[in-house]
């Protein structure tokens, strides 16, 4: 029966200067799209899924204060696992993230990118309302952790979703325009937060309304999922070449009206593959097994500059003697600059080898972060906050594409999540540790342990990490 409908397909798709009776391959059709309104579209659409990823990861840092002066959490803690302290509050959120990501992201290779990409966001929808109606410290983190859950697998489906829809032309392209609209909800929620998080509305703390926004703004995804198809790698993975004929001829046609021309000659090359199933021990085997073992080490150490960083200025600031309000000034400058590290990343992503620029974003997160730490004056702080917020943003557009170009088609999305989860369990036990740096060594402590980490990332990756750029999902996957 697959035979007969391979067939079918191939008639359809005449016109190839392939050999006879060989198929055209999705991925040869997708690569040899030219750059078009309707693929960027497509990634516009998936990013507004990932704002409310963005949304809730950052508006962590920006409620804190108001969890200090409530009583409800502490900035730092008196034993390594305190819960009283807002380091519990961080690693609730970042175990739900490693539980999403490690046990969950299978299901997407299972039941397909697009449903699970609703659900995931529903699910995180309904987890975060019920935060916000929380009081006590015990039942924030719980909900909290719940909702990461959601996060988790919205993270990982968008990721793999985004590098089967983008040419492999525009792959790093693709990934910066995703990130530049998702971090555009940063200084969203740093605004928000400057606004809410002081005052009290209608009988709720301020906190509880940027929760509260953040956890409503998921519903309307429901309604944007009808524009976006699912996957045609995937479908053809699954053996359903039907489905993924009929999607990828309608791509064809949008483009080829956009463009007003014929499109290239789709041509198969070396790791072209056909329908298989894959399954997660497959990491293991000889052509990946080092990759997954550079990713888990990479992503033990990226979360510790990243969210060390950025969950923890706030907290960093106040340490230094600067109120509140300010404090939170502060956070919103530099936050303005979140979406301009991937802005600036489209004019470049497939300019430039991913993993130096991955390579060398951390080493700019380390040498931003010690000059940071030594800053007295206003402008020094709010200068370097932007250096390390823009760097740190580019590092992440450029290894959420990389992870994602690193595995086949038939375990992207169980071998991405396996990888990723390590970052969330780094930020789990680094949250409590970089409360125990602040505690006995103040802000310069945590930034030198923070510099440590990027050196380390940037020796690994520049020195082991494959080559990917401008290179096809399947050829990288032999």
């Amino acid at each position: 029966m697959r035979s007969d409908r391979i067939e079918e397909a191939d008639l359809r798709q005449g016109g190839s200067s392939q050999p006879a009776g060989t198929r055209i391959t999705v991925a040869a059709r997708l690569d040899r799209l030219p750059k078009s309104r309707y693929i960027r579209k497509l990634i516009v659409l998936l990013s507004l899924g990932a704002c409310f990823e963005f949304y809730d990861l950052f508006f962590s840092a920006y409620i804190a204060p108001a969890f200090y002066s409530g009583g409800i959490f502490t900035a730092t803690t008196k034993g390594f696992l305190g819960f009283d302290g807002f380091a519990s509050f961080v690693a609730a959120l970042f175990a739900g993230l490693f539980v999403g990501t490690l046990v969950f992201s299978p299901v997407s290779d299972r039941f397909g990118r697009r449903s699970i990409f609703t659900f995931s966001l529903l699910w995180y929808s309904f987890c975060s309302f019920a935060m916000a109606l929380q009081s006590s410290a015990a039942a924030i983190n719980f909900w909290r952790f719940l909702a990461g859950i959601g996060l988790g697998v919205e993270m990982i489906t968008v990721g793999v979703y985004v590098s089967e829809l983008a040419p492999k032309e525009s792959r790093g392209q693709a990934f910066a325009l995703n990130q530049f609209f998702s971090f555009s909800a940063v200084p969203v929620a740093a605004l928000i937060s400057v606004v809410l998080v002081p005052r009290r509305l209608l009988g709720l703390d301020g906190w509880r309304w940027v929760v509260l926004i953040g956890a409503s703004g998921a519903i309307f995804i429901w309604f944007i999922r009808r524009a976006i198809p699912e996957s045609p790698r995937w479908l053809e993975q699954r053996g359903r070449i039907a489905e993924a004929d009929r999607i990828m001829e309608e791509m064809e046609r949008r483009v080829r009206l956009e463009t007003g021309t014929e499109l290239p000659e789709p041509r198969l090359v070396a790791g072209d593959v056909y329908p298989a199933r894959g399954s997660l021990r497959e990491i293991w085997s000889k052509p990946y097994r080092g990759r997954t073992a550079l990713l888990i080490l990479f992503h033990l150490l990226q979360p510790i500059g990243y969210y060390g960083f950025a969950s923890w200025v706030p907290t960093l600031l106040l340490a230094e003697g600067i109120n509140v309000t300010q404090s939170l000034r502060y956070t919103f400058v530099m936050a303005l600059a979140s979406p301009l590290g991937p802005l600036a990343g489209m004019a470049f992503a497939d300019r430039f080898e991913r993993k130096w620029q991955i390579a060398w974003s951390a080493f700019s997160i380390a040498a931003c972060g010690l000059l940071f730490a030594r800053q007295k004056t206003a402008a020094g702080v709010v200068l370097f906050g932007l250096l390390i917020t823009l760097s740190s943003n580019w590092m992440s557009f450029a290894y959420h594409t990389y992870q994602s170009e690193l595995y086949p088609t038939r375990i992207r999305a169980r071998a991405v999540g396996f990888v990723y989860s390590w970052s969330r369990l780094s930020t789990v036990f680094s949250s409590f540790v970089i409360a125990l740096f602040l505690r006995d060594y103040g802000p310069a402590g945590v930034f030198v342990f923070i510099a440590c980490s990027m050196l380390a990332v940037f020796g690994l990756i520049g020195g082991l990490g494959p080559r990917t750029t401008r290179r096809r999902l399947e050829e990288i996957a032999q």
